[in-house]
């Protein structure tokens, strides 16, 4: 080594200084930072509904002809409140409803400045790009933490509420893996496997007040509103799954994707080519921690509020696609996971999701957990003839480029995105 030593630590110590204090500061605004409250908001009722009725009826019929089941005429519903959970496959629904949108000219109610209504504070219909009380939205979907009163006074009354939920093992394994560095009370998790260590003593390391604790507790109860702290035992989980009942039309499940999505077709009035997607987000295989029986038990004791959610819900789903048909519903799943296939070897080069360092255009890089490169990615064929090249590309766009393509102002999430580069996160 040349030169002065002592300098050049000295210059590498008040790098780190400077880039702490940078991080630090980014990372508060971004956290933080929240339009003002306009508190004397008016009250203008919404009307009962925001639809363009930009189609004509159309029939319903069997995607598969080999049953007859009677038809009806009706109109797909475009006012629809997607209520997005954090690691349940949420980003690959939103592509669905931006193409959705898209194709029906619908108006988006979009957050300013950031991907997100501010999360993890309750959501307020002040944090609606340019809301001005009266608007009327079709299209709800972004992250939130879910404040039903405040969504209420924003769509109108025929919304139909979608949520979707994850089995909350898995999704505390997710959740633990992308948010793990955010949350500081992890940073001292001995060792390199922090998830094993952490599930052999949780308490030991939570801290309920620490900063973003909320991500590896109870996430799912959480981002609906409802204190993820509780007992179990506490009435007001039953009360809160109760609300959650009452209010959403349908809960779909990640495990079950493809019969989600066709619960969804008929409870909308969708045609088969709206359900058309590629995943998204999803992590590569190495990445990802396979469960023990073990650690998945204390995993569901850890997030004991969200396995009573999930195992609700679970009920609820099977009791829908029994009375959807079983036959029919594996028809409809085979159609549509036929029609996906068609699309990803029109589509997508190689036919199949890449690394992250392979991705070749910067506009379909996924965003990426800190310290990762582990969310994989699309390539578009080169050759996509003129008929698929829009339908393609929007299909393989991840969220923050479809977001800002749709006119989002993301400047705040840019702003986080660009320290992260400049120090190679």
């Amino acid at each position: 080594m040349t030169g002065n030593p002592r300098r050049h630590w000295k210059s590498v110590c008040k790098g780190l200084v400077l880039g702490t204090i940078l991080t630090s500061c980014t990372i508060l605004l971004y956290c933080i930072s929240s339009p003002a409250i306009n508190f004397s908001i008016p009250e203008v009722p919404v009307p009962y509904s925001c639809a363009h009725r930009p189609s004509q009826p159309h029939t319903k019929a069997r995607t598969n002809t080999s049953q007859i089941s009677p038809s009806q005429n009706c109109s797909p519903k475009v006012d629809i409140m997607f209520m997005k959970t954090h690691k349940t496959a949420s980003s690959t629904f939103l592509n669905i409803l931006f193409r959705f949108g898209e194709k029906h000219h619908l108006k988006f109610a979009f957050p300013d400045s950031r991907n997100d209504f501010f999360y993890p504070s309750l959501f307020q219909r002040s944090h609606v790009k340019d809301y001005r009380p009266g608007m009327c939205f079709n299209i709800m979907c972004n992250h939130m933490r879910f404040n039903a009163p405040e969504v209420a006074k924003l769509l109108p009354t025929d919304t139909s509420y979608i949520t979707i939920l994850r089995d909350p093992a898995e999704l505390f394994e997710s959740s633990f893996h992308y948010f793990g560095r955010l949350v500081p009370f992890t940073w001292k998790i001995p060792g390199d496997d922090k998830l094993t260590e952490f599930l052999l003593d949780p308490q030991a390391y939570f801290d309920p007040e620490g900063f973003n604790f909320f991500y590896l507790k109870n996430l799912l109860f959480f981002d609906f509103g409802h204190d993820n702290m509780m007992k179990l035992d506490d009435p007001r989980v039953d009360d809160g799954i109760k609300i959650i009942s009452e209010r959403f039309q349908l809960v779909m499940l990640v495990e079950y994707f493809e019969e989600s999505l066709i619960l969804l077709k008929e409870a909308l009035c969708w045609e088969m080519d709206d359900l058309l997607f590629f995943k998204l987000n999803a992590r590569k295989g190495s990445t990802v921690s396979k469960l023990s029986s073990e650690q998945r038990a204390r995993a569901l004791e850890w997030n004991s509020i969200d396995w009573k959610l999930y195992q609700h819900f679970n009920q609820t789903f099977w009791k829908k696609v029994e009375v959807y048909g079983r036959q029919r519903m594996a028809e409809d799943v085979a159609e549509l996971l036929r029609r996906n296939e068609a699309m990803a070897s029109i589509c997508i080069e190689e036919g199949h999701a890449v690394e992250a360092g392979r991705i070749q255009e910067t506009a379909m890089q996924p965003w990426q957990p800190i310290g990762q490169k582990s969310i994989l990615g699309y390539n578009l064929k080169k050759n996509v003839d003129k008929a698929h090249q829009r339908l393609c590309r929007k299909m393989l766009m991840p969220e923050i480029q479809y977001l800002t393509e749709l006119g989002v102002n993301l400047w705040l999430t840019k702003l986080w995105s660009h320290v992260r580069e400049i120090f190679n996160w």
